[in-house]
């Protein structure tokens, strides 16, 4: 039964982890709108005579008197400090999900999202240093979390049945997502009522709750867990027993040649060009375009991810549900949970580019977009599971590390096409992550498998040898 299980279990705390992972990461993307000086902004007041100002009445007064240290950052500064995450979250992708099959993802989870709570805590002090001290920071805390979805991956690998993986995995990296709706209305509360610095020391010292939690409670494997019940524990590894390897060399050739592998790199690289660019540049587009104040910016900035979290929650559900009740091949449910989670993105994403300044559509487009979204956790995210279970951590490593460079370089591209942040110059950056992101979905829709690869059970190695 689910109800109380070890797994689920493992899965809500996973959700809670990836909850504060995601908090982590966005807050600075809510709090920059409050550290930087006026006029220091991407288009200091040049977007005034494009839409009008949405600010309430009420709140005018306050607005002018948040607190917190205020630097003269220009635009491009302001993409290499949001970009520079990602320089350190590319590093450790592929060494994560190789030491998560070596040692297990419960420890390298774990200090994972610790590192990164460490280093939250010490942002304001970096940026009073200067802004080469704050991007050394942020590459830091992305050295933290590269480690950690290969690392859940790798977890999954020992605990999630066949025909429950989407219902799991779904579960657990939803926290991502509802870490986003949460932190950036949430940071944006924290900066108009008490100051920026409190943004990173707040979501800091609850990743470091966390890490407590998470190493008293979780094990590796069901073997290793204290409390599993013991039908549960023969119900997941009679359900894997075919479809694991016990070969201790990973097949990095195999692994390097197999089509259904650089599927999954396409699509995931598509779908984050769209993913990264929203997320640490929609509150400046809130902002900037439709002209919202911070308090404002924060709720309006999450309502897009909480559609995407409803959807990933749900879709996992339904997608289990055609694969045990309705006999759908997993290949099929793959291909078009990734098609509708990618194609209707990139059209809704266009239509928002071309609402001009009518925020209400705007906002009802850009949720619809992210909303959709959703359907890719189960669909081709989840697929490094299906072709290769016991190397899901180090395939997953390698796709994310191709799917990093999009957070790397989207918002600095960004930035550069919206110097004087007109309508049109959004238009262009909403059209660029949209044909990125319909291209992704095609290329997996034609060469993506369901199937456990050759390479990746323990007899395909036997034959070789």
């Amino acid at each position: 039964p689910a109800c109380c299980s070890a797994r689920y279990s493992l899965a809500l705390l996973a959700c809670l982890g990836f909850f504060l992972l995601y908090a982590l990461r966005v807050n600075l993307s809510v709090a920059l709108v409050a550290m930087v000086e006026p006029g220091g902004g991407p288009a200091g007041n040049g977007s005034a005579s494009v839409c009008p100002e949405q600010l309430h009445p009420a709140l005018q007064g306050r607005s002018q008197q948040s607190r917190g240290e205020k630097y003269p950052w220009d635009a491009d500064t302001q993409g290499w400090i949001l970009g520079s995450f990602f320089y350190g979250y590319i590093i450790t992708q592929i060494p994560g999900g190789y030491l998560a099959s070596k040692i297990g993802g419960k420890a390298l989870l774990g200090f994972g999202i610790f590192g990164t709570s460490v280093f939250t805590l010490l942002t304001p002090l970096a940026a009073h240093l200067g802004v080469g001290y704050l991007i050394a920071v942020r590459a830091l805390e992305g050295l933290g979390e590269g480690v950690t979805f290969p690392a859940m991956h790798s977890m999954w690998s020992s605990w999630a049945p066949p025909l429950e993986r989407s219902k799991l995995l779904s579960i657990s990296y939803a926290g991502a997502q509802l870490g986003t709706v949460v932190s950036l209305p949430l940071s944006g509360l924290i900066c108009y009522y008490l100051s920026w610095v409190y943004v990173f020391y707040i979501f800091g010292a609850l990743g470091v709750l966390w890490f407590i939690f998470w190493m008293c409670l979780v094990s590796d494997t069901p073997e290793r867990h204290r409390s599993i019940a013991h039908a549960e524990r023969e119900y997941i590894l009679s359900s894997l027993k075919d479809q694991l390897s016990t070969q201790k060399s990973v097949p990095w050739r195999p692994i390097l040649q197999s089509l259904p592998l650089w599927a999954i790199v396409v699509a995931h690289f598509s779908y984050n060009w769209t993913f990264y660019t929203l997320l640490t540049l929609l509150p400046t587009y809130m902002k900037e375009i439709l002209r919202f104040d911070a308090q404002e910016n924060g709720f309006l900035s999450a309502l897009p991810y909480f559609g995407c979290w409803l959807c990933i929650i749900l879709s996992g559900q339904v997608a289990d549900y055609l694969r045990e009740k309705q006999n759908f091949s997993t290949v099929c449910v793959r291909k078009c949970f990734t098609l509708i989670g990618m194609i209707g993105p990139a059209a809704f994403l266009v239509a928002a580019g071309f609402t001009g300044c009518n925020y209400e559509l705007a906002v009802v487009f850009v949720t619809i977009s992210t909303t959709l979204g959703g359907f890719c956790t189960s669909g081709y995210s989840i697929n490094h599971l299906d072709i290769a279970p016991s190397y899901a951590g180090i395939l997953l490593g390698i796709t994310n590390s191709f799917a990093t460079i999009p957070g790397m370089v989207g918002p600095v591209i960004a930035k550069n096409l919206t110097h004087n942040n007109t309508v049109a110059e959004w238009q262009t950056v909403f059209c660029i992550a949209a044909s990125i992101n319909a291209f992704g979905a095609l290329f997996f829709a034609l060469f993506a498998s369901g199937e456990v690869q050759d390479w990746a059970v323990s007899g395909y190695h036997l034959h070789r040898n």
